[in-house]
């Protein structure tokens, strides 16, 4: 790991992490944490100019809304199994190592991805191999977000205090929401120009070449020598130990988070068909017309917008009024954005006011991913997020499969009820969730 002290005052100096100074120095600064938010600018790109479309991708393809269903909970899965072992791999051989392995597969996935249209013909059982490839793209694209999932985690463990944690993760998050911002805005330029499926493959292929540039730049820019390496995998007994040894502040934090994020997932894979469908498109200034499917793309632009103003100044409120009440503030829009989008009139300013309201959940964001790994011990911040992650996605593995069954009897019927879902988590966190004593009010700073 390069010099903590190297850059003092920016995110790996002893002062609290700038999001705003790391734009400014991103050529000169040499630190892991500018590194790792490189990294996570070019994945996240790909990830975002693709993830959100993909269920579009599938109904393209020929896919019913079960199938769309089963591959969101087919995700929720690769999300849950892929945490552990990914924490437990680069706790024993580094975060550069497995990062780069990671980031090889992601990229390879995205090339699946593209390579699934021209075969949308060729029957395999009750659907086709375009179908089929897109769900084996899904295990190999997720590499690098899920099984990375604790590597990332840990660099900041071991690179910022543990009372700016919170900010820390902003000055990722920045860079990281950032592609959030910028990549479906690109896909909705893609998309305005070409019809899905050929824009759609020219996308992947973007993303395939974001996700080399992003392999590369971690493997030759990332300095590993002072990896803090924990105890190797021995297999169930150290998960089952892991899950008992997890600290008594994440315990109502993981009820909470899987109840809501069960809710999320329930309808998540269908808010791009919900405005598809609906017919949500509109015409902007110097832009001209846009069909449904690119105005989705800048309806997440307006999210990610919100979610890059909010995040720094909540990410610093939250070291005056702790971690607990700005995660309860993510939760709470989480839960009550699906009832909100499908009720709402398919006009295309309520609709960008929707999505505006949902980049508030993106607020909490940092101040959730402190309050996960600020209990860990200093050479297990990746093996305690994978294990919390574990337990969380494990839960919510059926969410889409649930969300697919009900969306295609009575859509409002499956997005009302996982706003009740969510809102139980809510209501469980405010009685029963704990604060990280590094952000407990009257604490050290």
């Amino acid at each position: 790991m390069a010099d903590a002290d190297a850059t003092e005052g920016g995110p790996t100096g002893g002062g609290e992490p700038d999001p705003f100074d790391a734009f400014r120095q991103v050529v000169a600064l040499p630190g892991d944490v500018l590194v790792l938010s490189a990294a996570m600018f070019a994945f996240s790109l790909g990830f975002q100019a693709t993830g959100r479309y993909l269920p579009e991708y599938l109904s393209v393809l020929g896919a019913s809304s079960l199938a769309i269903g089963l591959f969101g909970s087919v995700g929720n899965l690769i999300s849950a199994v892929f945490p552990y072992p990914g924490g437990a791999l680069s706790d024993r051989l580094g975060s550069r190592t497995s990062l780069t392995l990671f980031g090889l597969a992601s990229t390879l996935g995205f090339l699946v991805w593209w390579a699934a249209d021209p075969v949308r013909d060729v029957a395999v059982g009750p659907t086709n191999l375009a179908v089929v490839l897109v769900f084996c793209g899904l295990f190999l694209s997720q590499a690098w977000k899920s099984l990375g999932l604790g590597a990332t985690f840990a660099v900041l463990k071991q690179s910022v205090p543990p009372d700016r944690l919170a900010s820390g993760f902003a000055a990722t998050e920045t860079f990281r929401r950032t592609a959030f911002l910028l990549g479906p805005l690109v896909a909705a330029g893609v998309l305005s120009a070409y019809a899905f499926a050929a824009g759609f493959r020219l996308i992947l292929l973007g993303a395939a070449v974001a996700g080399a540039v992003g392999t590369v730049a971690q493997y030759r820019l990332y300095d590993a020598a002072n990896d803090s390496l924990g105890k190797s995998f021995d297999g169930v007994a150290t998960a089952v130990s892991d899950l008992r040894s997890l600290p008594d502040t994440l315990r109502p934090l993981l009820v909470a988070d899987t109840l809501v994020r069960f809710a999320n997932g329930m309808v998540y894979v269908f808010f791009v068909i919900v405005v598809v469908e609906r017919g949500v498109g509109a015409t902007l200034p110097v832009v001209g017309a846009l069909s449904p499917a690119a105005y989705f793309g800048v309806l997440l632009g307006v999210e990610m917008a919100v979610a890059l103003v909010t995040m720094l100044p909540v990410a610093r409120l939250a070291r005056r009024v702790g971690l607990k009440p700005v995660v309860g503030l993510g939760f709470a829009v989480y839960a009550l954005f699906p009832v909100l989008l499908i009720v709402a009139p398919a006009d295309p300013a309520a609709y960008a006011a929707l999505f505006a309201f949902s980049g508030l959940r993106f607020a909490g964001l940092p101040a959730h991913k402190a309050l996960i790994v600020g209990p860990a011990e200093a050479d297990a911040g990746g093996r305690v997020t994978g294990t919390y992650y574990l337990v969380r996605n494990v839960v919510t593995v059926p969410s889409a499969l649930a969300g697919g069954w009900l969306y295609a009897r009575d859509p409002t019927l499956a997005f009302g009820l996982a706003t009740a879902v969510g809102l139980v988590g809510v209501a469980y966190f405010a009685a029963r969730g704990r604060e990280f004593a590094a952000y407990a009010p009257g604490g050290s700073r």
